[in-house]
């Protein structure tokens, strides 16, 4: 890798093929890892103080490295580019994932919901920690507080070294580049979208960012909102419109609601809102009863119990469902049997907006994959390739997003190393 300071002519030339990789999350240190046992001298550099921000920030929820459904399903979460990632995912798998962690010495162990999780013991600092220490054993030079100030000329890379007062801007000139600079949510990790503009003014066509798997917002009233706060509801079904439901819990919140159902339903919810049609998420509060038990337990005698009591002796359904149910519903105490049956398995929840792309846990948009090949090299420069959650995807939580950004890093390392092999067999 060449070096130049600016105005200056100084460089450092490495004896192996040089590789610079912008961006310290799991991609970018996934494929530095990877590039680095093939022998490459690999350079990483982040704005950040630290690497693996976004990858800490990951772990507070509960830190699901990712799932062990089967490939052909898990490729499915991938939406409209599912067929694109049963490609990734079977050269870099769950259970290469998996595989990976234990080689670091970091045991995990599949939940009851399939999701893939280090053991207790194994938090994700300690992951993080482990990673490094790998990385350093392998050379991998990590250079924190140096920002990407975009493209110099066929391979340059302008750079701005901020450790030091005002920052020293010089040059990079690598044999090969990755840029994992992630999406433009939770922006305190670096993830702030910055690189748009300079991809954007070479001509690499980058979809607007947009919110994922995040909150729904709905028009409470001010009564719901204060009556609610923060209250969970456990067992549900959710849907969007007609749309295939999605089992799980949810928290009813004063702006509206979130959970993994609601942030599975972001891409459904974001383009009702985009069209002309409604945006409403149907609830289901009973999924496990049919419709014929639920029924016969709403055709129980209520006698002197008012609306609130009968719910929770027939259905186990306590607060705050009453005061939901008239939220949408005012003269709901006084319906019959069959009419109150249909609205519990069907909720409306009318969506006015999405929360926030800063308060979203990952991001839609970013670099379009018809600006890709199909080694994730950008077709306006050759040499340069991305990974993470900047390319155009999205999946829901549950370990698809980290398994998504370990696997397009995997997916860059070896379309580098590819042809530096190929290349290597010509020069023969």
């Amino acid at each position: 890798m060449h070096l130049f300071t600016v105005n200056s002519s100084f460089l450092i030339p490495h004896s192996s093929f040089s590789v610079a990789i912008i961006g310290g999350g799991p991609a970018g240190l996934m494929a530095a890892q990877q590039l680095a046992e093939a022998g490459m001298a690999v350079q990483l550099y982040e704005a950040q103080a630290t690497v693996g921000r976004k990858f800490l920030v990951a772990g507070h929820g509960g830190f699901n490295l990712s799932n062990a459904e089967e490939i052909a399903a898990f490729s499915e979460r991938y939406g409209q580019e599912a067929g694109r990632f049963a490609g990734l995912l079977h050269h870099f798998s769950p259970n290469d994932l998996r595989a990976w962690a234990a080689d670091l010495g970091i045991e995990t162990f599949v939940g009851s919901s399939g999701r893939v999780f280090p053991v207790a013991a194994h938090k994700p600092a300690a992951v993080l920690r482990a990673w490094l220490g790998r990385l350093r054993a392998l050379g991998v030079e990590i250079n924190t507080r140096h920002r990407w100030l975009g493209f110099v000329g066929a391979a340059g890379l302008r750079m701005r070294n901020e450790r030091e007062g005002a920052g020293q801007e010089f040059t990079l000139e690598p044999e090969a580049t990755v840029l994992a600079l992630g999406g433009g949510s939770w922006t305190k990790t670096g993830s702030d979208g910055a690189w748009a503009p300079l991809l954007q003014n070479i001509g690499v066509p980058v979809v607007p960012f947009a919110p994922a798997n995040c909150g729904a917002e709905l028009a409470w009233s001010m009564f719901v909102r204060d009556k609610i706060g923060r209250t969970p509801l456990k067992n549900i079904a959710l849907r969007v419109n007609d749309g295939p439901a999605i089992r799980g819990e949810i928290m009813l919140t004063a702006y509206g609601v979130e959970g993994t159902p609601v942030y599975a339903l972001t891409p459904q919810v974001r383009a009702a809102l985009a069209g002309s049609g409604p945006a409403t998420l149907h609830l289901n509060l009973k999924p496990d009863l049919s419709p014929a038990a639920l029924l016969l337990k709403l055709k129980q005698p209520r006698g002197k119990l008012s609306f609130a009591e009968f719910l929770k002796k027939a259905l186990h359904l306590g607060a705050p469902v009453p005061t939901l149910l008239r939220e949408v519903r005012a003269d709901v105490a006084t319906l019959g049997p069959e009419e109150l049956a249909r609205l519990l398995v069907a909720i409306p929840l009318n969506v006015t907006g999405l929360r926030p792309l800063e308060e979203a846990i990952s991001t839609a948009g970013g670099v379009a994959f018809e600006a890709v090949d199909e080694h994730l090299m950008l077709r306006q420069r050759p040499g340069t390739y991305v990974a993470g959650e900047m390319l155009d995807w999205e999946a829901p939580t549950g370990g698809y997003l980290l398994q998504g950004c370990f696997s397009t890093g995997a997916w860059v390392a070896q379309a580098i190393i590819g042809s530096q092999l190929a290349r290597g067999s010509s020069e023969q």
